[in-house]
This record gives structure tokens, sequence and C-alpha cells, in this order.
């Protein structure tokens, strides 16, 4: 018992009823008896969606105990991080039925691309938003500088979904000041699959400055080469005041990019890194460069 309430880390509590307890409580506590019961079978709903990160670490740890102890166990999770770090299969499941089952990155991009399609009757294909109603909750600012159309280009300006990776890819930002905003900073940020956000540039960082908008005008951001590994993405873009003090139009991940692999066979991580391969001397390709390992091999 001591072993449990010590690793529900709610000692302050246990005299208290557990009516009263919230809902992360009950997941503490929960989880904590379920683990220390030996189980041969265990379902996981949630769980590391609460307490602060070390509680979340300590059960992600015994999470992997468990399954290196030969535990069967089933997580049901909203964490695409957590689904793809975790599980060896993953099954999607919308009002009641199977939309997916496979790996869990084929089951992640199966789900977000569906949410991609849900929400394409608010925007067309190049990203012009045309029910915002449907993406208020995606969607907040001030108004005093609104963004009315996101595009992604390729190397001719043609409108894209998708690119390769080490591809160039262009973002335009379509956007309309009814009056004049003094030194605004617009920004875009990318989201991978699991939520990770990969990387945000906008005009200030990047030393491009702006002094003022007004009515409508056309801002571009160009990549010559994206890095990204394969998978699905997505694109957020912003505009705030100089200081940063009052957001004028932020989409949060509206857009969805893809990004194929092409000529890429890199499969780990968030980038390809660029670089090459060589021998640091002259040895044989397959031997040992050091010479003691190559005395120690008998050669």
């Amino acid at each position: 018992i001591d072993r449990i309430i010590d690793y529900a880390e709610l000692g302050d509590f246990i005299d208290t009823p557990v009516r009263h307890y919230s809902s992360g409580m009950y997941v503490r506590l929960g989880f904590a008896v379920a683990i220390h019961t030996d189980p041969d079978l265990l379902l996981v709903d949630e769980v590391l969606a609460v307490g602060d990160t070390n509680f979340q670490h300590k059960c992600l740890t015994s999470i992997r105990q468990l399954q290196a102890a030969g535990v069967t166990m089933i997580l049901v999770s909203h964490d695409l991080a957590s689904i793809q770090s975790i599980c060896s299969r993953a099954i999607w499941i919308r009002h009641g039925k199977v939309q997916s089952d496979g790996p869990p990155l084929d089951v992640t991009l199966d789900y977000l691309s569906q949410l991609s399609v849900d929400e394409d009757a608010a925007r067309t294909q190049g990203g012009e938003i045309t029910d915002m109603e449907k993406l208020e909750r995606r969607r907040w600012g001030s108004g005093k500088i609104r963004i009315t159309r996101v595009e992604t280009l390729d190397a001719d300006g043609n409108l894209v979904p998708s690119l390769n990776t080490g591809g160039p890819l262009t973002v335009r930002l379509h956007y309309q000041a009814p009056q004049r905003v003094e030194q605004p900073v617009f920004g875009i940020g990318l989201h991978n699959q699991s939520g990770v956000h990969v990387g945000g540039p906008n005009t200030r960082t990047g030393h491009f400055h702006i002094s003022f908008v007004e009515g409508e005008g056309t801002l571009d951001y160009h990549m010559p080469s994206v890095p990204l590994i394969e998978g699905e993405y997505l694109l957020s873009v912003a505009v705030v005041n100089a200081d940063d003090t009052e957001t004028f139009d932020y989409h949060d991940r509206l857009y969805p990019v893809r990004v194929h692999a092409g000529r890429s066979s890199e499969r780990y991580g968030l980038v390809q890194l660029a670089g090459e391969w060589r021998l640091a001397s002259d040895a044989e390709p397959g031997l040992p460069i050091d010479p003691s390992l190559a005395a120690a091999n008998g050669r």
C-alpha cells in the first residue's frame, strides 16, 4: 500500500475521500494500483496526460519496464508522440468504427490527414479561408491585420500541397490591414505529426523590417531547401505587433504540408542532416582504422 501511495504522489491526500479527488488524481491512483498488481494485461487510458513532467516520465519508465517483462498493454490516448514511441500497433477509432489499423506512424498520418479533410470544407486547396466560423477554435486575434490567404508554392510558383525532402518551398501570406499598422511582425511555424514544433521563423528574427502595412499586400517566406524527413506537417501563420503584446491574427496549425521522401531514405529524427560519410584515413573499407583495434582482432 505504501509503495502505491508513494508512486501516486498522493500522500498528503490519502485520507481525503476519493469522491473529492480530481480526475487527474483518480488516474494517478488507478495507474499506481495497476502496475503494483503484477498484471498480464494493462489498459492505460490517458495516464501520460496527467501530472507534472516528472510523474509522466515515471509512468513512461514503468510502461517500458512492463513491456520488457512481456506484459500486454493497450494505450488509449490522443498523444501521437506517445503512441509512436510506445506502441507496436495502433488502431484509430472514430464514432465507434475502426478507421485505420496498422503501424503507429501510418495510423497517425491517417488520423492527421482526416483532420485536414474535415477542415478542407473551410478553405480551398491553396489555403484561402472561406468559412471562418468553422476555424474559430484555431484562429484568433484583434483583426487589425488579417491574413486572408495562405499558399504553399514550388520553385515555379505553382500551388502545391506537398514537396520532397530537400526541395524548395515558398509560403505566401496574403494580408489585409483596414488601417495603417506600424512595424508588424509576420511569422510561420511548422509542427510534425507528434506535435513537435519544428521551426518558427519570423520577420523580426530574420531581420526583415516592415515599417508599416496598410490595405492589401503579400509577403513570401522562401526556403531553398527543406530538410524535413517524410511525414505530415502542419503550418501555422501569424502576425503580431512589434513588441509581441498584441496578436493581430493567428492561424494555429491550420494548413497541412506533406513531405515525401523523394531520393531520401532517412526515416529517423526530424530532419535529414546534410553531409557525407568518408573514412578518416586510407584504411581499407571494412577494416578497423585504429591500429590497436586491428591488433586486438589479430590483424
